[in-house]
This record gives C-alpha cells, structure tokens and sequence, in this order.
C-alpha cells in the first residue's frame, strides 16, 4: 500500500463553511469510554508497512492488516471509501460507482474504483463491510480509526454528492463509537465544519503545511490535529506555525519502512 496525497476541491468559500463554535472546539467524543490520540504527540505514519517505530513515538497510524505497536496508541487505517487495487471481486456489483455508460469510476491516481454512497441502502450494506473491518481493528486492540477518502465525491464525476459522504461516514462514526474506538476526519477541509453533526473527534490532515490549510483544521478540531507532510517546505511551514500545538511529521510519498532507498521521516 501507498500514501495518497490530498486531492483538493477548490472551493472558493471554504473558509466560510469552517465556521465552528466554541462548543465544537470543546466537544467531547460521542462514547464517554473512548479516548482521543493525545495533542501534539510523537507521531509515526506506517501506513505502507509497520515496523519497531522511533524512539519517543507516542502515537503512531497503521494499516487495519497490521497488528498495533505495543504500548503506543495506535490509529486503524481503514480505505473507507474506494476500492483497494485487486480487491473489486469482494464487492457486490451494484456497490461500486459507474457512470451513464456503466463504466466503472476510478480514482486513476491509485487505480481504486469509488463506492456507490447514492442511496441509503447502498450506503448502510457498504458501512456493513466496513464496520466489519472496524470490529477488527477493534479486536485487534486499536484505539482510533482513520476512514480515507472521505473526498472521494470530488473524484466522483458529479455523481456523489458531499451530503452522500457525511451520512455514510456518520453511519461509520456511530459504529466506532459503539465500539469504544475514536474516529477521525481525513483531509476533506471543506467539510471541516461539520465535523460535529457527523461525529468524527479528530482530524488527519495530509500537507496542510504545504497547502496552508492547518489552521482550518485548528478552526474545527482544535489541536486534535495530526498533520503529515511529505515535503520539507510543507514541514517547515507546519512546524513553523503549529509546532508546539499539533502532532507533524513528515514522511514519503510511498510511506516505505526504515532500510528502504527511498525512506524519510522527518519532524519539527
């Protein structure tokens, strides 16, 4: 598995729709026994393959395959949205988006066939599977998940609608809150403000640094941010600005493990 980089839709009124108030910013998680990642901790990005992490890590993301480390608090990545590459056979048919010409539509920068979130049913049989996955992450001892491609819509060819992804991922949300684990937002700023109404207690935000994009976040979530960024000037720009309130990283495209060429993990 690769990282994936933020997909933006630019919207000219974003800022306006990140309006939040205080008692967002304060908002305590729907589940009273379930646990936010602490704020502006060691954090470590293994989503492309776990391994021993560094020393100080107090927090770290893997891939729901891979066993959580040890003693850290660990967030569940889960691709909540689109279809892993090899894996379409293991959707029903009616379940994958398609065009007006029956087409499969694919997010062609991973190669990943979109789920079709257009009506309640499709969207509660899809939360079913994934749910599935998110009592294994449960099972398996993690603490958080994190739902990717919660932006898939943007990709979608005017097909789904940002209205379609909340109501999914509440269904999702209220699922992992049963289960004790916390939810968080993955990039997606524009969504941002409603955080709240879907239920989502944390944010994972790919190069807010790079794309100025951090303090939107803040607007939201308050320092229950987690940022990852895959350049120096995207880390600098983070560090530069919220290095003492949130949890920055900076790692590879390919989020590849110690021992690969290709291997960075920078921090502030």
């Amino acid at each position: 598995m690769v990282s994936r980089l933020t997909r933006r839709l630019l919207v000219a009124a974003a800022a306006t729709a990140l309006a939040v108030t205080a008692s967002t910013l304060t908002r305590t998680p729907a589940d009273a026994a379930v646990t936010l990642p602490p704020a502006h901790a060691k954090f470590d990005y293994q989503i492309g393959g776990a391994y021993t992490p560094p020393a100080g890590v107090q927090v770290v993301t893997r891939d729901r395959t891979a066993a959580p480390a040890t003693g850290l608090y660990n967030i569940c990545y889960v691709n909540a949205f689109q279809v892993q590459p090899g894996e379409q056979g293991q959707w029903a048919s009616d379940l994958l988006l398609r065009d007006a010409k029956g087409n499969l539509v694919i997010d062609e920068d991973w190669g990943e066939p979109l789920l079709d979130l257009r009506t309640a049913d499709q969207r509660t049989r899809i939360a079913a599977k994934v749910n599935g996955w998110i009592d294994g992450c449960a099972a398996k001892g993690y603490q958080a998940i994190e739902p990717d491609n919660y932006d898939s819509y943007t990709r979608s060819k005017n097909l789904l609608t940002a209205g379609q992804a909340k109501a999914y991922l509440t269904l999702l949300a209220t699922h992992a809150h049963g289960k004790s684990l916390a939810i968080g937002q993955k990039n997606t700023v524009e969504l941002a403000g409603a955080r709240s109404t879907v239920g989502l207690d944390f944010a994972v935000a790919e190069e807010c640094g790079q794309y100025d994009e951090c303090g939107d976040y803040v607007d939201a979530f308050g320092n229950n941010v987690i940022v990852v960024e895959y350049t120096d000037n995207g880390r600098r720009k983070a560090c530069s600005q919220y290095g003492g309130t949130l949890s920055i990283v900076q790692r590879d495209v390919d989020v590849s493990v110690p021992g690969d060429s290709g291997y960075v993990r920078k921090t502030c």
